[in-house]
């Protein structure tokens, strides 16, 4: 089966508990389940919560916690589910003491009183959370990297210019030297401030590092300087649209930007953690923070991509969208968050409004928008225009780029220009030898033209020993049986594929070819009608529709020498 899955062609964040997507819960049953009893409205929350529905789980927890102020458990999960809905403030209220309550509970609200009270000017309040036993793992990094900001919103300029340590974790020593370059220009000693800037800048040149060194650059009136430095990255990554944009503000002579506020300072350094926790597969944590993040800054867009990122995994496509939406046109962050919010369209079977906002993204030029704009044609089938598109991609790239020419290969080959396209895929197949998806692709399309046929099945089989868990690339292997003509081997494996995708169509229909052809045929016929009720595409419909209609089976297909 050629299923194509390049990572780059979707925004997938992989949940460490994710549920399936629900859909939009109707007002009317809504209100039903607002008629609960208290123990009923627990439930429901702890389901919207398992469904990463955080809005309705707070909603839910708030309202059973009304009825059961003496439940820890439910007072628990109504602070945990307001954090995660981002009401930060009310979660501060709500935040449970006492003997009973977990340590895991009493960690995470003591953080979030410390954040709270950043965001109300109550440094001195924030500062003691901070230093506190209170907040112990996993909090201690993003605990650290706060206090700085807590003290010198305190007042303690000395203290706030410490730089945070915590043993063995360069996620603090990175963010909190960049944290204090900050602070050391906020105190006016600027060479000890660029002091920083530079060593955080040598140590990992990242996007977020340059841009804050060559504002503090240009805020000195160093522009020169400030261009050189963006130049150097760009050397490296042209597709940074943040880093264009402050090369040519700094280049036009135009006002820099202004020196992060307390607050901003704060949310920076909490962003740094919140990524690792994501990158570990941490996502309510994740979540927590950002939403804390955003308590402190709502203009960290980066934040809200995040958000997104974590909610449509989750399988909450509206508060995806309302976290993509918040990113303003002139932000660095809007032209992806813009392809992101396409995608949320896609999934919803709603081509045209993806399309429309993805060549709204696309137009601005940004890498990531225009290989979703190239995804997304692919994926409604509109392969000529996703061609064109990606041609545009690979002839910029400074470096070849595999993933680009395996997008424009399957979509040349769904075109009929096989040449062309197997010229594609070979030339990814060279780049990334090992790649699972690459290998069935290719080999299953050799397979298919009965072509390079003994290559062509070891490729398979290779990308099978990677992927046994995998039904697409199982039914490969069984359909390439089935095209040499070793029927009995081809029901064998097809019967493993639609174990492992009992819901695919084209599974199901090549395993109904495989019955028919060892004389099976009433399984053959309940397989084809199965697939009628698995949402075929107009290609596989049609092929069912045939065979049912002759009662002659399918056309035998065995591949030639």
């Amino acid at each position: 089966m050629r299923r194509f899955l390049l990572a780059a062609a979707a925004p997938l964040v992989l949940l460490s508990a994710c549920a399936t997507a629900q859909p939009d819960r109707p007002a009317g049953q809504m209100q039903e389940v607002l008629g609960l009893s208290p123990y009923g409205m627990f439930l429901a929350g702890q389901a919207a919560l398992n469904d990463g529905r955080s809005g309705d789980a707070a909603r839910f927890f708030e309202r059973a916690n009304a009825h059961a102020e003496t439940d820890v458990l439910v007072a628990e999960r109504a602070f945990t589910a307001a954090v995660l809905a981002g009401e930060i403030e009310k979660a501060s209220t709500l935040a449970p003491d006492g003997p009973e309550v977990s340590e895991a509970t009493k960690r995470l609200a003591a953080l979030v009183n410390a954040v709270e009270a950043i965001a109300d000017g109550r440094g001195k309040v924030a500062r003691d959370l901070l230093a506190g036993e209170d907040i112990g793992f996993p909090h201690r990094s993003a605990a650290a990297l706060l206090a700085p900001w807590a003290a010198a919103q305190a007042g303690d300029v000395e203290a706030s210019l410490v730089r945070p340590q915590v043993r063995g974790d360069r996620v603090v020593d990175y963010f909190g030297q960049l944290g204090r370059a900050h602070l050391f220009e906020r105190a006016r000693r600027y060479d000890e401030a660029e002091t920083d800037f530079k060593a955080v800048t040598s140590v990992a040149g990242s996007e977020m590092s340059v841009l804050a060194y060559g504002a503090f650059l240009e805020r000195r009136n160093r522009r020169a300087d400030a261009v050189a430095l963006y130049d150097t990255l760009l050397a490296e990554d042209g597709a940074s649209v943040a880093v264009r944009a402050a090369r040519a503000r700094a280049q036009a002579g135009k006002s820099p930007p202004s020196l992060p506020s307390l607050r901003e300072g704060a949310a920076q350094a909490l962003l740094a953690p919140a990524a690792t926790m994501l990158q570990a597969k941490q996502t309510q944590l994740s979540l927590a923070y950002l939403r804390m993040v955003l308590r402190l800054d709502a203009s960290r867009d980066e934040a809200w991509v995040m958000v997104g990122d974590i909610m449509q995994a989750s399988g909450d496509s509206e508060a995806a969208r309302q976290a993509y939406g918040r990113p303003k046109p002139s932000s660095p962050e809007y032209a992806g968050a813009q392809a992101k919010l396409a995608w949320t369209y896609q999934a919803n079977k709603d081509s045209q409004m993806a399309l429309r906002l993805a060549r709204t993204a696309a137009a601005s030029g940004d890498v990531e928008a225009r290989v979703t704009l190239a995804d997304l044609l692919r994926a409604n089938e509109q392969y000529a225009e996703s061609v064109e598109v990606l041609s545009g991609l690979i002839k910029d790239a400074k470096t070849p780029d595999w993933r680009l020419h395996y997008s424009r290969g399957v979509a040349l080959e769904r075109l009929g220009r096989w040449p062309e396209a197997e010229a594609d895929l070979q030339i990814a197949l060279k780049a990334r030898p090992d790649e699972p998806e690459l290998l069935n692709y290719l080999g299953y399309t050799w397979i298919d033209r009965g072509e390079r046929l003994p290559e062509a099945m070891a490729m398979v089989e290779k990308a099978v020993a990677a992927n046994p868990r995998s039904g697409a690339m199982v039914d490969s292997l069984g359909w390439a049986f089935y095209r040499m003509g070793d029927y009995e081997k081809a029901v064998e494996k097809l019967e493993q594929a639609v174990e492992l995708e009992a819901g695919d169509p084209e599974i199901n229909n090549h395993l109904g070819d495989a019955y028919w052809m060892v004389g099976r045929k009433d399984e053959a016929v309940f397989q084809w009608r199965r697939v009628l009720t698995l949402d075929p595409d107009d290609r596989i419909r049609a092929d069912v529709d045939a065979k049912l209609a002759s009662g002659l089976g399918p056309r035998q297909q065995i591949a030639g020498p």
